[in-house]
């Protein structure tokens, strides 16, 4: 246990601990006060941005909790469609509550093919509206629809047109890098992933558990 500061050495640990209980009193007070202010309930629009990892896995955390929660969630991939992952393995688990669509064909310098790769988005956004406006989901989650946006395989304006036409209290998220300025502007909850660290920079190949 680090020493007492000067300021507090001269206290007992029963002070010290009945100073701590009061100012963490005033603490609680003062956050009920903030949060009883809060009285909006609505479906968020969620994204999950920049250069750092955990875009996709905060993602489908939040995926994992409304599952635990008893809502129904809809997943459409916009490129890593061709991967196997964990995620995916235990999402098929819950085919009462999840409705999963893999429409990707992996990385644009993958396919090396740019009228393929438009085509595959489209197809995925048409899934993905589809999933949006059904009433009987309560989430969707679009992987990687940040991607085929900085590319402009879609337009963003229509993202944004859809989402705000979405049902109330539909949670939407979104993921991939460089998310557009206007789908930031319009998102309820935006995240910008910072990479501090690598190990893919050190030579170390993805990791199943990890990576996928």
């Amino acid at each position: 246990m680090a020493e007492k500061s000067d300021k507090l050495a001269h206290l007992s640990e029963e002070q010290l601990n009945a100073r701590h209980a009061e100012k963490m009193k005033k603490k609680k007070a003062a956050r009920d006060k903030i949060i009883a202010t809060k009285t909006i309930e609505k479906g968020l629009t969620i994204v999950h941005t920049g250069k750092g990892k955990g875009k996709s896995t905060a993602a489908f955390g939040m995926v994992f909790r409304a599952l635990g929660n008893g809502m129904k969630v809809g997943v459409v991939q916009f490129v890593k469609g061709k991967w196997g992952t964990g995620e995916r393995n235990v999402l098929d688990k819950f085919p009462d509550q999840v409705t999963l669509a893999t429409m990707g064909e992996g990385f644009t310098w993958e396919t090396q093919d740019r009228e393929r790769d438009i085509e595959a988005a489209q197809a995925a956004w048409e899934k993905a509206k589809e999933m949006i406006m059904d009433d009987d989901l309560d989430m969707v989650l679009c992987d990687e629809l940040n991607i085929v946006l900085r590319y402009d395989y879609l337009d963003v304006n229509e993202i944004i047109n859809t989402l705000k036409n979405k049902p109330q209290m539909k949670h939407v998220i979104i993921t991939g890098r460089n998310a557009k300025d206007e789908l930031i502007e319009f998102s309820d909850l935006v995240t910008d992933m910072t990479m501090v660290k690598h190990p893919f920079r050190s030579g170390v190949k993805a990791q199943v558990g990890i990576e996928f």
